[in-house]
């Protein structure tokens, strides 16, 4: 009798514990993630998959540990957005291994083989979004151009800067910017196209690291090195909304800093206000709703045996991995009201107007 209450035991116990997505997120300390988080619970919860999501809090060990640890309760999927893109790939090697389809969330696994899926907003486009915003608002000659990016050890990140590069490099080539603050930039300021190695170089000065602290240093750092001529009304290419708040912050107290405008990405609450306030002039909003829902749904092909034929693949460095695309745009102060508020991504009551 014993022996049947504890097999019964250990049935119910695994039941209990049995999950079929398991999603690892980089870090709760950005509120973007926090949000994808209820997001994901939110799809799934008239639904019979059962999901655990996990944050690795920019760690690739701790990252590592969280997949071990889903895939000791089963999991069939995992959807993994990755800390360190390269680190990553020994974690989802793991997972493949385990017979898991591993689906690469909004920022791609690089090295490897074992990413089955890549779910993502077009990052290039999302560049080139935040250069022409600098573009379209530049008048003249000399206008002093700083370059900021996010981690290198985020694939996005050069795509990103990629695509921000590809629309101000004409406008840098042709005296409208002046590049302050980076001199591997200044060296290729004629140079269109760049190979993943000198855009590393680049990427290297100006990271952020996806940090509000390192950014908001690195743009004071960058300020007192600055002539009083490197000043006036600047153009800033911010990476994130995160990012930019900290940078707009640090040339906001710089008395010789008369305007600026500075990008952004997620379309982050804090930022929204800010954009309001006349403190950050754009953010590109990447409509979370729709990638967390392209992601649930192939999941869900996934789960019932379904092998998808996507539209678009990207290179990860080891292969073409198939992709699904979800569109972006661009929100300022005058159609934030139409673009978050009539949409119902946000509450009119969440902001002061």
């Amino acid at each position: 009798m014993k022996k049947v209450l504890l097999a019964l035991l250990v049935i119910f116990t695994i039941t209990i514990y049995a999950v079929d997505v398991g999603i690892v997120l980089p870090t709760k300390d950005e509120p973007r993630w926090v949000q994808d988080e209820t997001r994901f619970k939110d799809a799934l919860k008239d639904t019979n998959v059962s999901v655990e999501v996990l944050f690795s809090q920019g760690n690739p060990a701790k990252e590592r540990q969280n997949v071990e640890a889903l895939l000791s309760k089963g999991i069939k999927v995992l959807i993994i957005c990755p800390h360190d893109a390269v680190a990553a790939a020994g974690t989802v090697d793991l997972a493949k291994k385990a017979g898991v389809t591993v689906i690469s969330y909004d920022r791609l696994v690089t090295n490897t083989e074992s990413v089955d899926y890549y779910v993502t907003f077009d990052s290039v486009e999302v560049g080139r979004a935040q250069g022409q915003f600098l573009v379209d608002h530049a008048t003249g000659k000399n206008n002093p151009l700083y370059l900021y990016a996010g981690a290198l050890s985020d694939n996005n990140a050069f795509l990103f800067f990629q695509g921000a590069w590809e629309v101000l490099q004409p406008k840098i080539a042709d005296g409208t910017f002046r590049i302050i603050n980076s001199s591997e930039a200044v060296k290729l300021q004629n140079k269109k196209e760049l190979s993943r190695e000198e855009m590393a170089k680049i990427i290297n000065q100006i990271t952020t690291d996806w940090s509000f602290t390192v950014a908001r240093r690195k743009a004071e750092d960058n300020l007192t090195r600055a002539k009083k001529t490197d000043k006036g009304t600047v153009f800033i290419l911010a990476p994130n909304d995160g990012t930019a708040r900290a940078i707009a912050d640090a040339f906001r107290q710089d008395r010789d800093v008369k305007m600026y405008y500075v990008t952004g990405q997620d379309a982050e609450k804090a930022s929204i206000q800010y954009i309001i306030d006349g403190k950050q002039s754009m953010t590109v909003f990447k409509d979370v709703r729709l990638l967390v829902k392209d992601a649930i749904n192939l999941a869900q092909f996934v789960l019932k045996g379904v092998q998808l034929i996507t539209p678009q693949a990207y290179d990860n460095g080891a292969k073409m991995v198939p992709a699904i695309q979800s569109n972006i745009s661009v929100v300022t102060k005058d159609n934030v009201k139409k673009v978050l508020i009539d949409s119902g991504y946000y509450k009119e009551s969440d902001f002061r107007w």
